[in-house]
């Protein structure tokens, strides 16, 4: 019993992408062409480069006849091929080839990925819109719904610089369209892309525009100014 539990262990296994079970329904693969595909990998791996239909039945409840129709429509869906090899005697063999299912599911994963980088994309803008129409404290205008669309389909600007320019203007009491498009042009001539090189801009260009006073004129026009938001540090 124990020698034949150690051969049945020994068989082997068979290394596969997580990914393939995970989208093998939306590969348009049901269970059966799935369980087929496997089992055509292990004979490859074994050595096996052709089984038979037979072969491939035999470990499957299918019929041999079911098994070559899976067969066909496998090939047809382009998720395995046939091709001719030649021996070092130059005899011709017939192998599968199941690099076809690779290059799907590579597909399939890259499809998968930009689809949720469009979700987080599409988050991030109805995001970026609920923050302008909170700051200006009303609905935006249409004028200024395209200046936002250009400014991240046209100058390729993230959502969080055109965000951190939006609180740029607000911290210098300066809210209006314009100022905040002056703001995210000067940030990208200066190749500015990070919240953090963002935040030292702006600090240097405020020490640059506040002139040096004595202490008690500074402590004298403090209750005159505008209290200071470090929204950078949110």
């Amino acid at each position: 019993m124990k020698t034949n539990i150690l051969s049945w262990l020994q068989e082997g296994n068979i290394t596969l992408p997580a990914v393939l079970f995970s989208e093998y329904r939306n590969m348009n693969l049901n269970e059966y062409e799935l369980v087929l595909l496997l089992n055509i990998i292990t004979f490859i791996e074994k050595g096996n480069d052709f089984p038979t239909p037979e072969e491939l039945s035999s470990r499957m409840t299918i019929t041999v006849s079911e098994c070559n129709d899976i067969l066909r429509r496998l090939i047809q869906k382009g998720f395995i091929e046939i091709i001719d090899e030649y021996s070092s005697e130059g005899i011709r063999f017939e192998k599968y080839s199941v690099q076809p299912l690779w290059g799907r599911l590579v597909e399939q994963f890259l499809m998968k990925n930009q689809q949720s980088q469009e979700v987080t994309k599409k988050a991030e803008e109805s995001d970026l819109y609920t923050c302008f129409e909170k700051e200006f404290g009303r609905p935006l205008s249409p004028f200024e719904c395209e200046s936002l669309a250009m400014w991240m389909d046209d100058d390729h600007h993230d959502p969080i610089i055109i965000k951190a320019a939006l609180r740029e203007s607000v911290m210098s009491g300066k809210l209006n369209f314009r100022y905040i498009d002056r703001i995210l042009f000067e940030w990208k001539k200066n190749g500015i892309k990070t919240i953090e090189q963002a935040k030292n801009h702006g600090r240097k260009y405020r020490q640059k525009q506040t002139p040096n006073r004595p202490v008690q004129d500074n402590q004298a026009s403090t209750s005159n100014s505008v209290p200071f938001y470090n929204w950078l540090e949110q």
